[in-house]
């Protein structure tokens, strides 16, 4: 490991170590042994490593987390949820990919997934998404889908905060 301070490799000790994210990844905290500061590691299991996601034009590229990750923080900007939260939602996803696929997802799938699973969340960022995801065009686009949210939010999740006051 090398230290993001002074950047030496393979200088350092784990002073703690503990399973995270639903026992998903390890959490360790290192001590640098010329510089003494402490840093945080996360390592994961590479089993994404061997997924290939097929996206629209046919091509096939490794399954990255970070991209999906960059996704979700997109749509969540500047909204009451927290680091954790955001993490939580994209180990959710992961887990129903990778529970359903076993080396081949195509985007389309991963698009419905963050989908589903944000509608859930928070009804904003999912429009948010929505809007990228499906490539509106012009603002009656973002209305019909506001209005199918509001429409399933009455349903499903009444308590849930409103895109917009019933004024229309």
């Amino acid at each position: 490991m090398r230290c993001p301070s002074c950047k030496e490799v393979n200088k350092d000790k784990v002073i703690d170590s503990r399973a995270t994210d639903g026992g998903a990844a390890i959490r360790r905290r290192r001590l640098c042994t010329v510089c003494k500061r402490r840093f945080t590691t996360k390592e994961r299991i590479e089993e994404e490593l061997r997924l290939a996601v097929i996206k629209n034009n046919g091509t096939r590229v490794p399954y990255r987390r970070e991209k999906l990750l960059v996704g979700i923080d997109h749509a969540c900007y500047k909204l009451p949820l927290d680091v954790d939260c955001i993490d939580e939602l994209v180990d959710a996803i992961e887990g129903d990919i990778f529970k359903n696929h076993d080396r081949e997802v195509t985007s389309a799938e991963i698009g419905e997934c963050v989908a589903r699973r944000l509608r859930k969340l928070n009804h904003i960022a999912y429009v948010r998404f929505m809007s990228v995801y499906r490539k509106f065009k012009d603002v009656d686009e973002f209305i019909d889908e506001i209005r199918e949210v509001k429409a399933r939010a009455a349903v499903e999740s009444p308590a849930q905060q409103t895109l917009f006051d019933e004024t229309d």
